[in-house]
């Protein structure tokens, strides 16, 4: 039931969005320039009258408060819902359950590595030489 107070509200709370973003856009600014200009200068004054600031300004601020209305409402609605919702009293018990000890699990074994690992003491080692100097070191290079 509450489910749907919810719906209804919302989709009234929807309706008086609308309706509010447009009364603002219709009001004249006080510099005589904006949205409510772009309507055309006498536009709201033809839709509601000569004195279309005090009804449009009336009509925003009762628009406002019902938006705001509306919105605490719809907030306490579903607060209520909530608390009265039987899977919530399902949650709560499992939250205050103490949880079972746990257990680490256990460490993975990896292979053992030798901490030092043996050389071979009868190896011979060839002897360097460098293979990039020219064959004749006497003669000085030409630079090209």
């Amino acid at each position: 039931m509450t489910g749907i107070i919810i719906g209804l509200l919302t989709a009234v709370l929807v309706l008086d969005c609308l309706l509010l973003v447009l009364l603002v856009l219709i009001q004249l600014p006080k510099k005589e320039a904006g949205m409510g200009q772009a309507f055309g200068g006498g536009a709201t004054d033809a839709l509601f009258g000569a004195g279309s600031g005090n009804a449009l300004t009336k009509l925003t601020k009762y628009s406002a408060g019902i938006f705001f209305i509306l919105a605490i409402l719809i907030s306490m609605l579903n607060g209520y819902q909530s608390r009265q919702n039987p899977n919530t009293e399902n949650l709560k018990k499992l939250l205050e359950k103490t949880p079972a000890a746990v257990t680490p699990p256990a460490p993975v074994k990896t292979p053992e590595t030798p901490a030092t690992v043996p050389i071979p003491t009868n190896l011979t080692l060839p002897k360097l030489t460098n293979a990039a100097a020219p064959a004749d070191t006497n003669k000085p290079a030409t630079p090209k």
